[in-house]
């Protein structure tokens, strides 16, 4: 093969704290067809993309890696983004600390970062170590309610190398702290009337019916909807035509608490009802604890 027709495969980092279920999400993305590689020194992570492959990778990085560091990941993240072609998506396990120390409890098992100390010591530091790395994921599962076969079947359904359908991620975000990376499109929604200056919606988000219905009775709300939603329903066959396996949608607006949520859950709602594969996360919410539902919420119109 010419180095210069070389296509990079689709590599995806499977990261989260211990105990969250990454085993089970590497051994599902190897059931599905990648090779997947589990705590690789981080330095020679670059090495391996670099060389050329026939399968889409998977690596598990995890605070046990030799060289691990939060700064090193997100470093070694941006080094693939950089480079020609380059893209890594991020699979986050994430766990409530309180099920995780109960997992730990039930296995007997010590945690990496507190071997002489209890469970909860070291969940608690190793969830503080990894939020910023959280905060770049491209997908986040929560496992807190899930089994290993619950988790399995997510995985392959959001990452499955043979499904034709395109896997669709809804996000909402503020453009305080910038665009989350990996999207695909995104709408600013900062033209809608604010929730934020209406005292008794302030402290509410967009997962409330009352701001939802604030934000919807908006008269530029219906029209914006419609033509978003016909140009993602335009796009999808054409992504999928291309071999895309995976379609992240942002919306934004100026706090990523009111107008965007609101966006993102009725996109989300109205795609999931025609049969999209539909994953759902906000981001501002996720940072403040605000998210009721707990970060990432998968839909299937089924």
């Amino acid at each position: 093969m010419n180095d210069n027709d070389y296509s990079p495969p689709r590599v995806v980092l499977v990261t989260g704290p211990s105990g969250a279920g990454r085993s089970t999400a590497i051994r599902a993305l190897e059931d599905v067809g990648f090779e997947v590689i589990d705590n690789l020194p981080l330095s020679f992570i670059p090495r391996l993309l670099a060389s050329p492959h026939d399968h889409p990778i998977a690596l598990g990085i995890d605070v046990r890696n030799r060289e691990f560091s939060t700064a090193a990941v997100l470093d070694l993240i941006e080094g693939v983004e950089q480079e020609p072609n380059g893209r890594a998506e991020v699979l986050y396990l994430d766990c409530r600390p309180e099920v995780l120390a109960q997992r730990f409890s039930e296995t007997r098992r010590r945690h990496p970062l507190s071997p002489d100390e209890t469970p909860a010591a070291g969940i608690a530091r190793e969830i503080d170590l990894l939020e910023p790395i959280k905060l770049r994921a491209d997908a986040l599962i929560d496992t807190s309610e899930m089994t290993p076969h619950d988790l399995k079947s997510e995985v392959q359904r959001q990452f499955s190398t043979n499904d034709a359908d395109l896997s669709l991620s809804i996000q909402s975000f503020s453009y305080k702290r910038g665009l989350p990376r990996g999207l695909d499109l995104v709408f600013d929604v900062r033209f809608l009337r604010n929730p934020h200056w209406d005292a008794a919606l302030r402290p509410l988000t967009g997962l409330d019916p009352a701001v939802q219905a604030f934000v919807v009775e908006d008269p530029r709300f219906a029209p914006f909807f419609d033509k978003v939603s016909d140009l993602v329903t335009f796009l999808l066959p054409a992504y999928a035509a291309e071999g895309k396996s995976h379609l992240a949608i942002g919306f934004g607006c100026t706090g990523g608490r009111h107008r965007s949520v609101t966006l993102a859950e009725t996109m989300a709602k109205a795609l999931a009802d025609k049969g999209g594969q539909v994953s759902i996360r906000h981001r501002e919410l996720e940072r403040h604890g605000d998210d009721r539902r707990n970060g990432a919420r998968t839909g299937s119109g089924a």
